[in-house]
């Protein structure tokens, strides 16, 4: 039996959808025009199309000699100039080569470079070349790489160190790129402290908080910082009142059915919030709405339910309201390195690493151990209803796919 069969149950696919919907509907539509050195991972709003050739000119891969091949005929040949990167050389003079160095632009007339460990000099200072030679070797002929009017970048592209950098190449200075998202972060209940104070009796540190945060900011996100909601239906409200302007708030626990429960009392008395029971394991329940228009993601409280649900469902749905359009993380099918006997009703996501080749989950999977997750590598992916023996293939997505 799969998890969307179970009545109240939704499939993670399902709600990922749904999420996607959604967020394309709301997608950011302000633009801005900033330098390369301030769009670090934004994403692209507008193609990237070359406004020139690249190389702009043939050009040689290696340090050698250039010449016409048609005109050689195996006798040594006398070089007639010397070219260096950044040099405008002269055309060709027949019957001669040049000595020319990698990147430099390849004369009129020449079409052949042959690298400088397969030539002699003889006591003239002519070139004799040592092994057959073909036509076009060890030449980049220009727009190898693009041509003017080739959409390079196209709009939905996260931009990174590569795609800055090929921006760069084409004598770009500045991107169209969308307007980062205003999150506001909120946690929530009496029993959560912030680090460097002390604990008073039945409470914890504040985790889920920090992780947030600074996933958020990996994402490119503005990060409004909510803090800590005590248990106080008054304070909820006013709280809630003040991130009138945000994109989205984004919570962790306190939004189920609970007596203790304000934040979702507060949500459903100017808003609307729907309790979605995800099929999945850790981070079954997960709520999604809206609070006065603004749109509202509430994650479960116990840390590692947080780490899966905000990297299968919450992350997905910030890039794609940013105008990104691969959002999901990419995933690799590896082998098992454990038993899994018992089939479960829900599929599961084990915090794991990967030791010789195999997938090995950490031993304590329980949604409130963090450290879980400090010490793997990836999510291994269990399917609902499946054992696995020793070697047995399964999905493992990488923790740097869904943290970047």
């Amino acid at each position: 039996m799969k998890g969307g069969d179970q009545p109240g149950l939704m499939p993670l696919e399902v709600a990922q959808a749904r999420l996607l919907q959604l967020a394309a509907e709301t997608a950011v539509p302000e633009i801005e025009s900033l330098p390369l050195q301030q769009v670090d991972g934004r994403v692209l709003a507008t193609a990237l199309v070359a406004g020139l050739d690249l190389p702009p000119w043939a050009n040689s891969a290696m340090d050698g000699y250039a010449l016409r091949l048609a005109d050689w005929q195996g006798e040594a040949l006398p070089v007639s100039q010397r070219i260096q990167a950044g040099c405008a050389p002269e055309a060709l003079v027949p019957g001669t080569c040049a000595r020319i160095f990698t990147g430099a632009p390849l004369p009129a007339g020449a079409d052949t470079v042959e690298m400088q460990e397969n030539v002699e000099l003889d006591e003239a200072g002519r070139v004799r070349f040592l092994q057959a030679l073909r036509s076009g070797q060890n030449v980049r002929p220009q727009g190898q790489e693009t041509r003017v009017g080739d959409c390079v970048l196209p709009a939905g592209t996260r931009l990174g160190p590569v795609e800055l950098g090929l921006a760069a190449s084409l004598g770009v200075a500045t991107l169209e790129v969308r307007r980062r998202l205003k999150v506001a972060v909120l946690s929530t209940g009496d029993e959560l402290v912030e680090p460097g104070q002390p604990l008073g009796p039945g409470q914890i540190y504040n985790s889920n908080r920090r992780l947030l945060i600074a996933w958020l900011q990996r994402l490119g996100c503005e990060v409004v910082d909510g803090g800590i909601l005590p248990d106080d239906l008054a304070l909820t409200r006013q709280a809630l009142a003040d991130l009138a302007q945000v994109d989205l708030i984004l919570s962790t626990g306190g939004v189920s059915v609970g007596e203790a429960d304000y934040l979702g009392v507060a949500l459903r008395e100017a808003g609307e919030l729907t309790l979605w029971k995800l099929a999945i394991k850790p981070g079954k329940p997960l709520t999604f709405g809206h609070y006065q228009g603004v749109p509202v993601i509430g994650l479960p409280g116990n840390p590692a339910s947080t780490l899966v649900t905000f990297g299968l469902l919450a992350r997905p749905y910030l890039l794609r309201r940013m105008g990104a359009q691969r959002v999901e993380p990419l995933a690799f099918e590896m082998p098992a390195g454990f038993v899994w006997n018992k089939a479960g009703k829900r599929r599961e996501y084990l915090r794991a690493r990967i030791e010789a080749g195999r997938v090995v989950p950490y031993a304590n999977q329980s949604s409130g151990v963090l450290l879980s997750a400090a010490w793997a590598e990836g999510l291994a992916e269990v399917l609902e209803g499946r054992t696995l023996g020793e070697g047995d293939r399964l999905r493992f997505i990488p923790l740097s796919e869904i943290l970047s």
